[in-house]
């Protein structure tokens, strides 16, 4: 393949996912990451991508599809209800992951009192605890993204792979009974890393995003342990998924809201 049609490749890949590391280009082009790394030289001296530490991003993105503050605007009224009944089920004093998805942002505003530490790639999260004197905030190493308000790179990856925690709390871009799945590639080794490190895994999904598959696979169910959703979920889905040993809260319709018998649904 010429260096042309490689880097006109790199460039239609980076208007999928706007950030990806070399190694994940070199994948793509099935090429060698050092091939890649020339590539992506050319094409910041063209003036359409900037390298960083490991990888490449896209200068000048053609929407805010990924930007955390526009898809924290999305499904805002679920996202609040999963994430308070998501804090619910973490006991005290325990030490929680929380990565960089907007509704395990909204799980991690209910945690102040409750978690002991809290490691994250989100800077969101970071600030939001920045202040705080109830519990550590353990901030991983790697490149500042600012679009996604998220750490990323081999760095990243590296600080969760050598930790041991209590509790994971993840979000996903799409969940089928085939598996979780995200939309972007440079978050899925950091995602899987951070699954690996957590004795116990939850992921926060609302219902927009079940039975919908995302652009790259996450994780297979059995790395799951809990799902939490809300009322909207379709219930076949939300059936098969407990046949298959995973447990399945449902968040009730309308934040502070409840069942009679004042529970969240688990049936």
């Amino acid at each position: 393949m010429q260096p042309e049609e490689r880097q006109h490749r790199i460039w239609e890949y980076l208007q999928k996912v706007e950030f990806a590391g070399l190694e994940e280009l070199a994948t793509q082009l099935n090429t060698s990451v050092s091939t890649v790394r020339r590539d992506v030289t050319a094409l910041e001296a063209l003036g359409n991508v900037r390298r960083t530490h490991g990888g490449a991003r896209l200068l000048a993105p053609k929407s805010d599809e990924f930007a955390f503050s526009a898809r924290d605007t999305h499904q805002l009224a679920e996202k609040e209800a999963i994430g308070r009944l998501c804090a619910e089920l973490i006991p005290p004093k325990q030490s929680v992951i929380i990565d960089a998805g907007t509704t395990a942002y909204h799980a991690a505003r209910y945690l102040e009192n409750k978690a002991s530490q809290v490691i994250t790639n989100s800077l969101p999260v970071a600030n939001l605890f920045a202040s705080s004197q109830k519990l550590e905030v353990i901030v991983t190493g790697g490149v500042i993204y600012p679009r996604l308000g998220v750490m990323v790179g081999p760095l990243a990856v590296e600080g969760f792979s050598k930790m041991h925690v209590d509790a994971a709390i993840m979000s996903a871009g799409g969940l089928t009974l085939e598996g979780v799945t995200n939309s972007h590639g440079l978050l899925i080794e950091i995602q899987r890393a951070m699954i690996r490190a957590a004795q116990k895994v939850i992921f926060c999904i609302d219902h927009t995003k079940l039975g919908r598959q995302s652009l790259m696979p996450l994780c297979d169910l059995e790395a799951i342990d809990v799902i939490v959703t809300n009322a909207e979920a379709p219930a076949d889905l939300v059936a098969a998924l407990r046949a298959r040993g995973i447990e399945v809260v449902v968040a009730p319709t309308g934040i502070g809201s409840s069942r009679a018998d004042g529970e969240p649904s688990r049936e």
